[in-house]
Order: C-alpha cells, then structure tokens, then sequence
C-alpha cells in the first residue's frame, strides 16, 4: 500500500509540473453537464467545447470527497479513414473528492474524438474509460 501512494504521490508531483506550462482559459461547465456528472459516481463525463478559436476536451468525474480521485481526457485525431487514432492533447487531473480535467485548445479539421478514464485512483481496475462517437 505504501508503495502504491508513493507511486501517486510523485505521478500527482509530476502533474503539477506539467500544469506550470502556458495559461489557458477552461471552458465553463453548465448546471446541466454537472447536474448529469453527477448522477454517476466514478464515471467520467466528457465532451468538447468550443471558444471560437478550436476546441477543448474537457471530462468530470463525481466521487467521494474522502477518494483520491483520477480523471484523464483525451482528444484523438484520425488523418483518414481507417487510419490510427492519435493522442494530440490530453490533461489529468488527481485530487480528493470530484476532479475535472480540460485539454489544452486543439485546432483540427481531423475526425476527432474525445476519450476520458475515471475513478478511484489507487484502484486502476475500478477506473472507466469511455470516449464520445467521432465528430
């Protein structure tokens, strides 16, 4: 168990490393989004947004607020049909109780696709992941 929260403790140092990077502005969340996220606890709720300059992926998960909690989102690109989905932007976020996550802006003309996973941090197999249909 030690080596478990250790092993979180330097991912979640790690995060925070990452997200000392360039400012950019989140996309709100509506009554509706959080309202719906919340009716499934450790399920992530995604979708897109957009800001007139591209695109956000942004994913929320509802917890316990005593759960160190998970939440990854994913914006993948395909170039053309049948081809490889590939990463272009992704953001994790770990903390205690509920957690969001929110890509940087992706600017594509791609079929895209936003996937998240969600859950119990210290239990990856209790984690979901699910991804929206290609747009």
């Amino acid at each position: 168990m030690r080596a478990r929260i250790a092993a979180v403790t330097m991912m979640v140092a790690g995060i925070a490393g990452l997200a000392a990077g360039p400012a950019i502005a989140a996309p709100a969340t509506t009554e509706n989004e959080a309202a719906a996220c919340a009716a499934v606890l450790n399920t992530p709720c995604i979708s897109h947004q957009h800001d007139g300059e591209g695109f956000f992926g942004v994913a929320q998960v509802s917890a316990d607020s005593r759960q160190l909690t998970m939440v990854q989102v994913e914006v993948r690109t395909q170039k053309a049909w049948g081809s490889p989905w590939e990463t272009v932007a992704s953001a994790t976020t770990v903390r205690l109780g509920s957690a969001k996550a929110v890509t940087p802006r992706v600017v594509t003309t791609d079929l895209r696709i936003i996937c998240a996973t969600a859950g119990p941090a210290l239990e990856a197999a209790q984690q979901v992941t699910t991804c929206t249909n290609p747009f």
